[in-house]
């Protein structure tokens, strides 16, 4: 499934056109592939996202010099400019932030996204699917929020580094967060390459990964980026719980669960310390970040909402969630029905 990238459309094909004619310079953007008008569609986000890559790990061909080119800021900031509005439209109104964190610290009863899915009664093609669509982020977890560390100060930045810290290993580069996702990849069967899997992530997972650098790109947004990654380390730890749980059910052994039983713990600690350390010392030293760090969390919920709606929707009706489905592999067999003594299968 790797291989040449592939346009969804104009606007796509326009950044790709522009970036792979050449070093900058090479190539112009003869007329502008515009309109703007489906800032959550496939070809916007993938535009959006391979303008991103530039910043993050590089496009196979493309010269290092496009990532600064004015042209192509240029471009980036049309796509970025609807995406965003779109987003601050469907999360309004925003609550004040004490209200946003308490909203995010509740577990609602019955619950029903895709973690609560997978345990109850998901298989192992849709648990595949959704290694899939998570693995461009955790393939390079925190990557986007280093963005962060230069842009906040204090104690904030400190915490802010522990917490990161933590999802590279805390210093033992065997344990990094990544690494830990790329086994688990391999132990469902899928290619655990960065961006294998990427012409078969539809939109709204690319708008996930999308809006977390976004916001990590611009010092003026770096309260909505502090307000995403709190959402994402507050609620972690239970749907964590949850994924362990339905990923051992299905197959996935030590490798197959280890990343997620590792963030039951480790986010039980980075809910308190990103609460406590990161956004309350921020609002204390610059209060006029906290309606910006209630909106983060709010746009996070619009992401992650409409991602979840796209595979639950997808897996109620019988479909694939991903742009086309993945080859088939054969079920585990029963650990019972394994040749050999049980102790040495336990």
């Amino acid at each position: 499934m790797s291989g040449p990238l592939r346009p969804r459309g104009p606007l796509s094909a326009a950044v790709l056109g522009l970036v792979t004619a050449g070093p900058p310079g090479a190539g112009r953007l003869l007329a502008p592939p515009g309109p703007f008008d489906d800032p959550w569609g496939e070809d916007h986000q993938l535009a959006l996202f391979l303008c991103y890559e530039l910043h993050d790990r590089g496009l196979p061909g493309v010269h290092p010099g496009w990532e600064w080119e004015p042209e192509l800021l240029t471009l980036r900031r049309a796509l970025e400019r609807p995406f965003l509005a779109a987003v601050r439209a469907a999360a309004e109104p925003v609550p004040p932030l004490p209200e946003a964190l308490e909203r995010l610290l509740l577990e609602p009863a019955g619950g029903t996204g895709p973690s609560h899915h997978l345990l109850a009664v998901g298989d192992r093609t849709q648990a595949r699917e959704y290694l899939v669509h998570r693995s461009l982020y955790h393939l390079k977890e925190a990557d986007p929020q280093l963005w962060l560390l230069p842009r906040i100060h204090g104690p904030a930045q400190a915490v802010l580094l522990a917490i990161t810290f933590d999802e590279y290993g805390a210093g033992r580069p065997e344990r990094a967060h990544a690494l830990l996702f790329a086994r688990m990849m391999a132990a469902f069967g899928l290619d655990p390459a960065y961006r294998h899997y990427l012409d078969l992530v539809p939109a709204s997972s690319l708008a996930v990964v999308n809006l977390m650098t976004l916001f990590g790109l611009h010092r003026a947004l770096r309260g909505a980026a502090v307000g995403q990654f709190a959402a994402i380390e507050i609620t972690s730890s239970p749907g964590a719980a949850r994924l362990a749980a339905a990923l051992d059910r299905l197959g996935g052994g030590p490798d197959g669960t280890l990343f997620y039983r590792e963030h039951v713990e480790a986010d039980a600690v980075h809910e308190q310390l990103v609460r406590r350390g990161v956004i309350a010392e921020l609002v204390s030293a610059e209060p006029e970040t906290a309606q910006d760090v209630a909106f983060g969390i709010a746009a996070a919920e619009v992401v992650d909402g409409r991602f979840a709606e796209h595979l639950l929707g997808c897996w109620r009706s019988g479909r694939s969630s991903l742009r086309s489905p993945l080859p088939d592999l054969p079920d585990l067999p029963d650990p019972a029905t394994l040749p050999g003594p049980a102790a040495a299968r336990d």
